[in-house]
């Protein structure tokens, strides 16, 4: 009870409380959010297969038996088998680790930047605001998969220069939303306070300012991920991502593509999953955003 109460205190007396406070908070709420719950099973399903895809898998996702290509989905084989003879369902579980992979570096690498850009550009205001904000703009102007397939195109197919050009499209929306965040927080009187103790700029913008832009920032990362993977999927059917004989289902739709009408499933599985997995961000999203409303806390 007396952890409870230090937990949900309402003036917490250090940044540590207040941070343990507020997950705490989450920790409650998540649960009470049906499509939340579900995101998070999905999302769960989707890391435990990543990992224990060896034991899960009913063979190597590159092994080619030409005498059993294109069999239909049965006890032998759960989604059936590809043009090659590949066990479709074997090929999906190991997908999910390149599927992870490319969601988690395309997050790591664009969130931060954008993070930083957009603090950077609210905080200081004037030339630094327009240069920075003009360049995103420029990035906005253009749809991020048209924007996606130009830049993978010029690196070159490959997965490491498809999650390069993915970055390069997803860090200007995070941009936006920390610029507007920190126009609300610069004038704030505990910045004001932070500048008459002596703190520097980079002091304020990192210790202060940042921390305030994660909430938001956090939302709109986990709504991305579906958009993410979908780019992913589309540079794999174009042949500029994942590069054959890897088992990226944005491939394996295109390799099963000439089939899908007599052996529907070999393109069909893979897509369900990209769908599957693309629902579970969403719901963890739209979850994750009434949880992290400002609105909604002190209701737990």
């Amino acid at each position: 009870m007396l952890t409870r109460e230090w937990l949900l205190d309402d003036s917490p007396a250090s940044r540590g409380q207040a941070a343990a406070g507020r997950a705490y908070r989450v920790s409650l709420d998540l649960p009470r959010n049906p499509l939340a719950v579900a995101g998070i099973v999905i999302i769960s399903i989707l890391i435990l297969t990543a990992i224990f895809a060896p034991l899960i898998a009913l063979e190597g996702p590159h092994g080619q038996y030409l005498e059993r290509r294109l069999l239909p989905p049965s006890g032998d084989h759960w989604m059936g088998t590809d043009q090659l003879g590949r066990d479709i369902f074997s090929r999906v579980v190991y997908g999910a680790r390149i599927t992870l992979m490319i969601v988690a570096l395309v997050a790591v690498i664009s969130a931060p930047v954008g993070l930083l850009i957009g603090a950077v550009s609210g905080y200081f205001g004037g030339w630094v605001d327009s240069v920075l904000m003009g360049v995103t703009d420029v990035f906005l102007s253009m749809p991020k998969l048209v924007l996606a397939l130009a830049f993978a195109a010029a690196l070159g197919p490959g997965i490491e220069n498809a999650i390069i050009a993915i970055a390069i499209t997803t860090w200007p929306a995070y941009a936006r939303i920390a610029r507007a965040e920190t126009l609300t927080i610069r004038n704030s009187e505990f910045v004001a306070a932070a500048r008459l103790l002596g703190a520097s700029h980079t002091r304020i913008i990192t210790r202060h300012v940042l921390p305030l832009c994660t909430s938001s920032m956090i939302i709109r990362v986990t709504l991305d991920m579906a958009g993410i993977i979908l780019t992913a999927a589309g540079l794999g059917f174009l042949g500029l991502g994942a590069q054959p004989p890897s088992p990226e289902w944005g491939a394996m739709i295109s390799g099963g593509r000439s089939y899908i009408f007599d052996q529907w499933w070999v393109a069909t599985m893979p897509g369900f999953a990209i769908i599957l997995v693309s629902l579970g961000f969403c719901f963890l999203g739209d979850g994750l955003r009434d949880v992290l409303d400002p609105k909604s806390e002190g209701k737990s």
